[in-house]
């Protein structure tokens, strides 16, 4: 366990104080339209850092150094699908996202394409997914806590969502926002200082190559053609546009600046998932004897001189804690509007729907905290949110949004079979074959989605009205069209 000085300390509390000032000075943002898209306005340079920072998060750091101490580069081969899915969206996808006026969630895209009960299971869907993967992120924050800074792992989770609640319930996507740019700023400066220090500390390259395990720097490592295709194909659809990162598309200023902000992140992706990547590379070359989870705190811990080592756990929450705060926002925002104001209270009004908002986000955050502490790990809450999403609303999503097209029977149909069928080929049947029940989930969705569409008498093809060009004073009070 490292010994922490009084300056790494320092640098860590003042991490948390600047969340902390941020969130208070989001309060006064008091719209759900600023709650859930920040009020429609945001630049795609912005977009570009707030949605690296969300989805660059625990899993992206230390499941990276970990996969990649475990079996090397494939590991890095097989996440960078989620590069490519994040470029691809930002070209074809996410411009007409931002057609759509007045969503706020994935759910209202889907009702528009395939009615309420789409809209009913969407979120339902969304909720799910959201507070897995928020877990996911509390927990490691706690696993930080515990291996770096010698507290109990109950007591960083407790800790790391307290400062996420703070802000994160007050000022909506506001503080989000805001923050992910300011998180974004101190992992990419201080990453890289992590990996310098280990090649310096290994010798050098030569040095580093003659004692890394064999089979690290081949393709494919010691994994089968069809366990590549499985993982590739998990991160390729399991996080396709998840609410947080749609809600990234809703705030874009503009179409434009949801395309460039998307693009921008997946080219950024590639270079950060390399860098942890060879985190985890050096580290299994210089500590062969460690478990993989620890692959990157160790460094930290043993390596890194004082000052910089708290810099880096600063980094490091950052990162966590970016991706943490979006998920934590997006589930309130998904609840409010597809489950709340759709089913429960159809007639309530803004200033109570924010409530509502801001009640689920603190309730949401207390239930992840609970599930973090009892989950068997990361990358387990992980993988079961990625078979949840992936098999049910990715493709009719896309397909609506992309294509046009629209039917009631196809997308329920789509979303119910796709995950019936990865429910049961991954609980009941345990993966036979080595396929991945994301893949199987995923064809039975497409499947049945094309032959109820065709059945269906009353599909046919909608296409939201493209929304003109914002006023200067429109885009500053946050106001776009009314149809």
């Amino acid at each position: 366990m490292a010994s922490i000085s009084w300056i790494d300390w320092l640098c860590i509390c003042s991490y948390f104080y600047l969340l902390i000032a941020i969130g208070l000075q989001s309060v006064n943002r008091d719209s759900t339209e600023d709650f859930a898209v920040a009020g429609r306005r945001i630049s795609g340079e912005v977009i570009f850092a707030s949605l690296a920072a969300s989805f660059l998060g625990g899993g992206a750091v230390m499941g990276t150094a970990s996969g990649t101490f475990s079996d090397g580069y494939v590991f890095f081969f097989a996440i960078c699908a989620f590069s490519v899915q994040t470029v691809l969206v930002g070209q074809f996808v996410a411009p007409r996202l931002r057609h759509y006026t007045g969503a706020h969630t994935v759910g209202d895209v889907m009702a528009a394409h395939y009615g309420p009960v789409a809209r009913l299971l969407t979120g339902l869907l969304s909720i799910a997914v959201c507070a897995g993967i928020l877990g996911a992120q509390v927990l490691a924050v706690g696993t930080i806590f515990h291996l770096m800074l010698g507290t109990s792992k109950l007591a960083g989770i407790v800790v790391g969502m307290a400062f996420v609640l703070m802000y994160a319930t007050f000022g909506g996507m506001w503080s989000v926002v805001k923050t992910s740019v300011a998180q974004f700023v101190i992992f990419s400066i201080f990453l890289p200082v992590v990996l310098l220090f280990e090649v310096v500390h290994a010798g050098g390259a030569t040095e580093l190559m003659a004692n890394v395990p064999d089979g690290h720097t081949s393709f494919l490592g010691g994994w089968t053609p069809l366990a590549f295709i499985g993982v590739f194909a998990s991160f390729l659809l399991g996080e396709t546009l998840v609410p947080p990162y749609a809600q990234r598309a809703f705030a874009a200023r503009t179409p434009l600046a949801g395309r460039r902000g998307f693009l921008l992140a997946g080219i950024f992706s590639v270079g950060f998932y390399f860098v942890t990547a060879s985190i985890g590379f050096v580290a299994s070359a210089l500590y062969p004897q460690i478990s993989p989870d620890q692959a990157l705190p160790t460094v930290v811990s043993r390596l890194l001189p004082v000052g910089i080592s708290g810099l880096v756990l600063a980094a490091l929450f950052a990162v966590i804690m970016s991706t943490a705060d979006s998920y934590l926002n997006a589930t309130a925002v998904s609840f409010a509007k597809d489950i709340y104001l759709s089913f429960l209270h159809r007639g309530a009004g803004e200033r109570l729907l924010l409530v509502v908002q801001r009640l689920v986000t603190v309730v949401v955050g207390v239930g992840a905290a609970i599930f973090a502490y009892s989950a068997p790990s990361i990358i387990d809450a992980l993988l079961i949110a990625y078979n949840l999403w992936a098999p049910t609303v990715v493709a009719p999503l896309i397909l609506g949004v992309v294509w046009g097209l629209r039917s009631r029977i196809a997308g329920v149909a789509a979303i119910v079979a796709g995950g019936a069928a990865m429910g049961i080929w991954r609980w009941e049947l345990h993966e036979p074959f080595g396929v991945s029940a994301l893949i199987v989930g995923v064809t039975v969705n497409i499947v049945i989605y094309a032959l109820a569409y065709v059945l269906d008498p009353r599909s046919g093809r909608f296409r939201p009205p493209a929304e003109p060009e914002r006023t200067t004073s429109a885009r500053v009070a946050g106001l776009g069209p009314r149809r």
